[in-house]
């Protein structure tokens, strides 16, 4: 008998120490370089720039005990999507005026927890050196998202092409809106966004609305290579979007402060020389 009760000791013991070891292992492995917990953080965006600029941040975040997790996308859909399923904590991709129409269309309830930049958005064509060269009846090729139809028609109406309904939101404005087009321009509107750079590339319709992200991802240079670009006073400031509520949870507060930091917005200007341009708002 007191030879089971020595066994039964001895292997208690042994499984007590091999628990305490194992536990001492788990809180090493969630621990930053300096041995304090990180709270873990996933971010959603585009991979340029928003992605990009990401990737700047998180040794600044880390050394602010937060781990950085960036989860990248191809379009403007999946985002919101795993924002509200709880697979992202926020995402970094879209401006104001898309995520009013998605919180309308989707009810979603997101809020805006700090804007970080803007890209102003560009008109290309491989025909035509300038807008007012577009010949009467010019095919122009846009996305299928309505939030950025009133940035093409806002900025040709600013080169004199066109002419909005009075008194309107430009920022919500469709082409039913269009009240004057003396060159009978005919607007194209089925196109995912992503694919307006091979468009382009590819010779397609007379001008091309491209959305910078897009536009720097394929190799343009917005600046250089747009026939039209919007100015730095754009309203489509692109933000940080969280579920209503997070926004003052100290990590969201922390990653907003971060991209708002002299280092960030200095690096965003020398990395895309203009055709991003920073914000603190």
């Amino acid at each position: 008998m007191k030879k089971w009760f020595s066994l039964l000791l001895a292997l208690s013991l042994a499984l007590v120490l091999a628990a305490c070891g194992t536990s001492s292992k788990d809180n090493s492995t969630s621990s930053g370089d300096s041995g304090k917990k990180l709270t873990k953080l996933v971010v959603g965006a585009s991979n340029v720039p928003h992605a990009e600029i990401l990737e700047q941040a998180k040794p600044i975040l880390k050394e602010k005990g937060i781990d950085l997790e960036i989860t990248k996308f191809q379009d403007y859909v999946l985002p919101n999507k795993a924002l509200a399923s709880k697979q992202l904590d926020a995402n970094y991709f879209q401006h104001i005026p898309y995520l009013n129409s998605q919180n309308k269309e989707f009810g979603y309830g997101f809020v805006n927890a700090g804007g970080i930049h803007i890209e102003p958005i560009g008109i290309y064509s491989k025909k035509y050196k300038k807008l007012s060269d577009l010949p009467d009846g010019a095919h122009l090729i846009m996305s299928n998202s309505v939030a950025d139809h009133g940035r093409l028609l806002s900025l040709l109406e600013a080169q004199g092409l066109i002419k909005l309904k009075a008194g309107i939101d430009k920022t919500t404005a469709t082409v039913k809106d269009v009240v004057e087009n003396p060159k009978h321009l005919k607007f194209d509107t089925k196109y995912e966004a992503s694919l307006l750079p091979k468009i382009y590339q590819n010779g397609e319709g007379d001008a091309v609305l491209i959305n910078s992200n897009y536009a720097i991802d394929a190799g343009l240079n917005p600046l250089k290579d747009a026939i039209a670009i919007e100015d730095k006073n754009s309203p489509y400031v692109n933000v940080i979007a969280v579920r209503k509520g997070d926004e003052n949870k100290p990590a969201i507060k922390t990653l907003v402060d971060v991209l708002h930091s002299k280092k960030i917005q200095d690096f965003i200007l020398e990395k895309y020389k203009g055709a991003v341009v920073p914000v603190s708002k």
